[in-house]
């Protein structure tokens, strides 16, 4: 008997990691490093500015002028310019902030839903005149909010509504782009065939879209909500064109009425570095809060 020598395997053998397999095909050390440092300088750039209100926020209107601006000051007053903002004229930046919350959480909730339904719609049912409504609609992206402030200024005004929670709250349940992304994506993700099994099982059209729809096109729906939500509590054209009475402003607008005043009273500034590090708490908590709805969105149908 003879024995049969085999030649052994020239085919290269990928370095395995202790933990799993090798994820690092197709990556270059130099590519890597190039994104690195993109995504650092672009983290900065968002980063910094919140690092300095922070920062101004801790100090005396002297501190404030007299010391680096991205370096704290011998004297740590954050407290106490956060006591003076809740308490100053009444406690009325309470209110700001409780108008902004009803702008911004009330709006953004209504608009994403009405998006989603509309998305929604247009993406699964066949009607005539589908396309130009959409057209239409995704025109409306185009149309920047300056520009119909005066125009629904008049209308309200004619219709009753201008200085009141309706002239502000009205506008903010329309997203064009959000009924164009979730159109998009319910195209993409919510399949036909599960709508028609259930309507065999005999559900009706609004209960598949509220159990199946919703469900399915729940990062759009984040998308759109955030998208929503950091708009309008950013807005501030249309308050100042909407509203006369400092009772119904929201935060941008109050403190823009507090900066304003600067020149004659000087500590307006604590008041106003205070403002601005409370107003933007509520838009990171709901970031971090929202952001793992994203994460298993984008995976979904990835595997079968």
């Amino acid at each position: 008997m003879t024995a049969t020598a085999t030649k052994p395997s020239t085919a290269p053998v990928r370095n395995q990691r202790p933990g799993g397999p090798d994820r690092s095909a197709g990556r270059r050390r130099s590519s890597t490093i190039i994104v690195t440092a993109l995504l650092v300088v672009v983290a900065l750039y968002f980063l910094i500015p919140v690092y300095w209100v922070f920062v101004a926020s801790t100090k005396s209107t002297s501190d404030l002028f007299s010391t680096n601006g991205f370096l704290f000051a011998p004297t740590f007053s954050l407290w106490e310019n956060i006591g003076r903002v809740l308490s100053y004229d009444n406690g009325i930046f309470g209110r700001w902030f409780l108008n902004s919350a009803i702008y911004a959480g009330v709006g953004a909730l209504l608009a994403t839903y009405f998006a989603a339904a509309g998305g929604y719609a247009l993406a699964k049912y066949e009607f005539k005149g589908r396309n130009l409504v959409f057209g239409t609609i995704l025109g409306g992206v185009l149309v920047p909010g300056t520009a119909t402030a005066l125009p629904l200024f008049l209308l309200f005004s004619q219709m009753g509504l201008a200085n009141t929670y309706w002239s502000v709250l009205l506008p903010s349940l329309v997203s064009p782009f959000g009924l164009f992304l979730c159109r998009i994506y319910a195209q993409a993700t919510v399949d036909t065939s599960l709508i028609e099994a259930a309507r065999i099982d005999g559900a009706g059209e609004l209960r598949i879209f509220h159990t199946i729809g919703l469900k399915v096109l729940t990062p759009a729906l984040v998308t759109v909500f955030l998208f929503q939500l950091v708009g309008i509590w950013n807005n501030y054209f249309l308050p100042l064109v909407m509203l006369s009475d400092s009772e119904l402003y929201p935060i941008t607008l109050g403190l823009n009425n507090w900066l304003s005043q600067v020149d004659r009273l000087p500590e307006f500034y604590e008041l106003t570095t205070g403002g601005v590090l409370l107003s933007i708490i509520p838009l990171s908590i709901a970031m971090i809060v929202l952001q793992r709805f994203w994460r298993g969105g984008l995976t979904e149908g990835a595997v079968k």
